[in-house]
């Protein structure tokens, strides 16, 4: 079924969806299955959300091409080559070095030059670039983010995965008015969680 037939309208998002080719952002393995409505495992433990989620994802976040927006859970590298099609500069965070690797030789193999990633605990952001006019976080928190919340400007949209008291997960929209903040509840979903620290790896 086509992301149109699913009610993804932004044809900007579209257009850029269109442009990055999904199967150099999954395993080899799974090559055949990388335009399924389907998520699919990388390295490390993590996913690629499904195209549907990545769509809407982006849709609501509402960007334009003057926006900075801040990305935190790099993995594939999928979810920041789609951003960066739409923004002026992307700023990804992934705890995972290998993951974060691969990405980043994605990004040069496509020349997506408006991107740039590092290696830290995405809860804490990337306070040295704040503030951002938009922020994607791709794990789901426990409870609401506020440090990076903070590294929102005025009017500024946040769009991440938030767990619930029975341990379900939500997709939201946050957006800050000064030192206040409004929440939307989107979609149900499921996401990998939103971990503290930078992962030790072999």
């Amino acid at each position: 079924m086509s992301l149109r037939n699913q009610g993804i309208r932004d044809t900007r998002v579209l257009a850029a969806m269109e442009r990055i080719p999904r199967e150099l952002f999954v395993p080899e393995l799974f090559s055949e299955q990388a335009y399924a409505d389907q998520s699919l495992p990388l390295e490390c433990g993590q996913t690629i959300s499904q195209p549907y989620v990545v769509a809407f994802m982006t849709e609501k976040l509402k960007v334009n091409d003057r926006c900075k927006v801040l990305e935190v859970g790099t993995g594939s590298g999928y979810q920041a080559a789609i951003l960066s099609r739409l923004c002026l500069r992307v700023y990804t965070i992934e705890r995972y070095r290998t993951l974060l690797r691969g990405a980043e030789k994605r990004f040069e193999k496509l020349r997506l030059t408006n991107i740039t990633s590092m290696v830290a605990d995405g809860n804490k952001g990337w306070p040295q670039q704040a503030p951002f006019d938009r922020i994607m976080v791709t794990a789901a928190a426990k409870v609401m983010p506020m440090e990076l919340i903070e590294q929102l400007k005025d009017d500024g949209i946040m769009v991440l995965p938030l767990e619930n008291d029975t341990g379900e997960q939500e997709l939201v929209r946050v957006t800050r008015h000064a030192d206040e903040y409004e929440v939307e509840y989107l979609l149900p979903v499921r996401f990998v969680p939103l971990v503290d620290g930078v992962a030790k790896e072999l």
